[in-house]
């Protein structure tokens, strides 16, 4: 952890937020405490703090069944609202935006343990308005962090779990405003995990929360709220089907080893996002508030990796280690297959036996990395194995004033003006040498195609010093790259809302303008004139409007239509084609058009509420980038695809059913599709060469991975006496794993001669992983004592313990076949068949906490 992190914030400027209570038969938001249970549980089902992009929507609503239910039922499968990117999930802190200005998307460990303190929000569907933006196409919501607005009174509890973590402990404290107007809140939260569900994982973080807030007699008030939450944590990696049956075990994790007897993981992160948010609440009079939120916050992401060099891949379950790179298992039927004999078969029960022999045969074995480490140190050469470590920091600043006006002749106008700075710094270090002496700042995956001593190698020509090896790297030195993104943004929205006799009105816009630039900190050999220092600064407009309109029929129904078009700026993280090396921006960078519409009915009454959705939207100039270290070319490549297209289309429903006044039956479910709808422009790099190459990806009808396209959920809420049982049987099906450019390109396609009988291009299908169902479950109970009131909470996932339902994965980058590089021909078929290998993560078996909890 870092010891000292600076937070600049200059805070100067007026809000106000008036809270509008509007009529649920509309579809108009309330702001309602959410269920801590909701916050507990996904926080523990998730691994809130994954490297890649948590693929979770944090929704909510106040009259919408479906989506008031679907975020926390379906997260032990990483349900994503609609299956869009969590970019377009955005989340505020007292109308302040949170969303990572590079990514565009929000990172849930910055709230992590913040349970009591996100339990005041404000949601907005799509299409429903809000007092603090224009609603964002998965919905917006808005967390309330003044000290005032916090359930007064003293709350501590304590659970174990046997997820993520294994013991949680929070204490909070908020006294409510005194007679001076003054109010106070604060909290901590530990969560750890010596062993977490995983084997070979751990958990150790600690949350903090402290909220001032001053108010005066004319109800202005100025409040002052800072929070983190430090945590040291290690991961899971996905595996192959073949792995997870040798190790016959779903959850085997090949990041972790056997280090002189201790089990070490060589995967993990160190993450700090201390936060801060001045806001101001000046009431104007009675029609005219003024609200301002001046936020900071310095994110600190350190995560950890083995890496090699001049040597074979140590990761376990490398192909090259599993049975099936000897024996052709799938018994391939072409005429360039490398044949099945008894020699080969003999290698596969080798290999089969050596993995079944004992669990350290499965792990990496630190004591042998160590141990050819020194005897590279002996000779003087360079560590062969080493762990680095990858920084991503950044310092993030922003200014919200927002006002709200009541009309004479009614409705309400709602405005505001984001200006917004990310300064995000992103390098290598060397973590831990393994044993070894020194290591050079040299691209070793460019050695081979060019010359050791070609300044083409050189990952910083400013220090390759007189003999041209360059820099001798100790542990904590920066190698390899070190760069910053800057992304300045500026945005003003306002949205207006209006209940006329039957009718209820929403209409809203916003404008701005979005730049961003990249500065490198070491000149690569490979791009000597266009590495070092600042590149060119990139400007995108923003903007768009959308409407919704809904009647009360009468009788309990309430129709509604909505929609909306609006052009979005590229995030910074996918505008750059080789961020590590250059400066270059991508080819043919664009705003992304959207287009989004939905329809809606409700029913309610005494006994019923009940709602029917569907939706559809059309996402056009949509760029995506990727960066993975590619087999077949010994390189990282870099991957950018543009000119996309998508479609997202489906109906999503709700019923909550009173049986009685104490006992409910729900029901929940979507239908869906989300996926390409034409073959984009690939523009590709690999880190061994400067050449960029352009080809077309055939990804037309990829889908989006990582969510169900179908999930349904049938359950039952008893609540009386101070019980409360709930039961819900889940569904879930059409997992799509994240598919692989690399194979779908035109040109490799047509290399492998990949066609049918009328010369059409024969493109793989996307892999997809198993579904089905699973039951949840809770049972707790309220007992009031004369000072304070005591709660037992029971939660338990996965009651029948499934654990053949994938909740992620991806296809490997790597072809079934190797081309003569001479020639550039199909050379044979592989035994190993990457195509028929995805890599998957399962959900967890059974899983749940046992809390206790006292509030006085």
């Amino acid at each position: 952890m870092h010891n000292q992190v600076k937070i600049a914030v200059i805070a100067l400027s007026f809000y106000s937020s008036m809270l509008m209570a509007q009529n649920s038969k509309t579809g108009q938001n309330t702001t309602t405490p959410i269920d801590e249970n909701a916050f507990t549980f996904t926080e523990a089902q998730l691994g809130e703090d994954d490297d890649m992009s948590q693929n979770v929507t944090i929704l909510g609503s106040n009259n919408n069944e479906y989506a008031s239910e679907v975020g926390y039922l379906f997260s032990p499968v990483r349900f994503r609202y609609r299956a869009y990117s969590q970019k377009y999930n955005n989340i505020y802190i007292n109308g302040a935006p949170m969303n990572d200005m590079e990514s565009g998307q929000f990172r849930y460990s910055n709230v992590g343990g913040l349970n009591r303190f996100t339990r005041s929000t404000d949601f907005a569907l799509p299409f429903e308005s809000n007092n603090f933006s224009m609603p964002s196409m998965a919905g917006s919501n808005n967390y309330d962090f003044r000290a005032g607005n916090q359930g007064a009174g003293n709350y501590a509890s304590i659970g174990a779990t046997n997820s993520n973590y294994t013991l949680r402990g929070m204490y909070t404290y908020s006294s409510g405003f005194n007679s001076k107007g003054w109010a106070f809140s604060t909290g901590l939260t530990y969560r750890w995990a010596n062993h977490g569900y995983v084997e070979g994982t751990f958990y150790n973080a600690l949350s903090y929360f402290l909220g001032v807030e001053k108010k005066w007699n004319t109800g202005s008030s100025l409040s002052f709220t800072t929070w983190g939450n430090p945590t040291e944590r290690s991961t899971q990696g996905a595996s192959t089907d073949e792995a997870y049956w040798l190790a016959n075990d779903y959850y085997y994790n090949p990041y972790w080893g056997y280090q002189n007897g201790h089990k070490r993981n060589s995967r993990v992160v160190h993450d700090f996002a201390p936060s801060g948010v001045l806001t101001w609440d000046w009431n104007i009079n009675n029609d005219l508030k003024l609200t301002t939120s001046v936020f900071g916050r310095y994110s600190i992401y350190k995560s950890t990796k083995l890496e090699y060099s001049n040597s074979e891949n140590p990761q376990p379950d490398y192909w090259k280690n599993l049975p099936s790179s000897y024996y052709d298992v799938w018994d391939d039927q072409s005429g360039i297959v490398q044949s099945n004999d008894e020699t080969s078969y003999d290698e596969w029960q080798s290999s089969y036996k050596y993995w079944k022999a004992s669990k350290a045969n499965r792990q990496i074995n630190w004591d042998q990395l160590y141990f050819a480490n020194r005897q590279a140190a002996a000779t003087g050469n360079d560590a062969i194995y080493f762990v680095q470590a990858k920084h991503n920091n950044a310092l993030t600043l922003n200014i919200n004033p927002t006002l709200t006006a009541k009309l004479h002749q009614g409705g309400t106008i709602h405005t505001g003006l984001t200006l917004a700075e990310n300064s995000g710094r992103h390098y290598l270090t060397m973590n831990d040498l393994l044993g070894a002496s020194e290591f050079h700042n040299i691209n070793t995956y460019a050695v081979g195609s060019y010359p050791v001593t070609d300044p083409r190698v050189q990952y910083d020509l400013r220090t390759q010093g007189a003999d041209g090896k360059g820099k001798v790297i100790k542990e904590g030195d920066k190698f390899g790259y070190d760069y910053n993104l800057l992304v300045q943004k500026g945005l003003l929205w306002g949205n207006y809302s209006n209940t006329i006799d039957r009718f209820h009105i929403m209409l809203a816009a916003k404008i701005g303008q979005t730049q961003m630039r990249r500065k490198g900190f070491m000149q690569n050999g490979m791009f000597p004139e266009n590495s070092y220092g600042k590149s060119g600064r990139a400007k995108f407009g923003e903007g768009g409007a959308k409407g919704s309109l809904s009647l009360d029929a009468g009788r309990g129904h309430v129709f509604k239509i909505g929609v909306g078009y609006e052009w979005c700026p590229p995030t910074a993280n996918t505008a750059f084609i080789s961020p590590e090396m250059n400066n270059d921006f991508v080819l043919n960078l664009h705003d992304e058009h959207v287009f989004s519409s939905e329809f809606d009915y409700q029913y309610q009454n005494a006994w019923l509420h009940a709602n029917v959705n569907a939706y559809f939207s059309y996402l056009d100039h949509v760029t995506e980038w990727q960066n993975f270290y590619f087999d077949d070319a010994n390189a990282f490549t870099y991957v950018s695809m543009t000119g996309m297209k998508k479609k997202y289309y489906g109906v999503e429903a709700g019923m909550d059913f009173k049986l009685t006044s104490f006992l409910d039956v729900k029901t929940l479910g979507t239908m869906s599709d989300a996926r390409n709808v034409n073959n984009a422009s690939v523009n590709y790099m690999n880190s061994n060469s400067a050449v960029i190459t352009h080809d077309i990806v055939m990804n037309k009808n990829m889908h989006e991975s990582g969510t169900p396209l179908t999930a349904a959920s049938a359950g039952i809420n008893f609540h009386s006496g101070g019980w409360f049982v709930d039961v819900a049987a889940n569904y879930y099906d059409r997992i799509y794993l994240s598919y692989s450019p690399s194979f779908r390109y035109q040109g490799t396609l047509t290399t492998m001669g990949s066609v049918d009988n009328q010369g059409n291009l024969i493109v793989p299908g996307q892999a997809k992983g198993h579904g089905g169902w699973m039951v949840d479950g809770s049972i707790g109970k309220s007992l009031y004592l004369k000072h304070g009131q005591l709660n037992f909470n029971l939660r338990i996932t996965n009651i029948l313990n499934n654990q053949h339902i994938v909740s992620g994965g991806y296809e490997q980058s790597r072809s079934d076949y190797t081309v003569d590089q001479s020639t550039g021909t199909l050379s044979k078929q592989r035994v190993y068949k990457f195509s028929k290998n995805p890599k998957k993560f399962y959900v967890y078996g059974t899983n749940g906490m046992f809390q206790i909890s006292y509030r006085f």
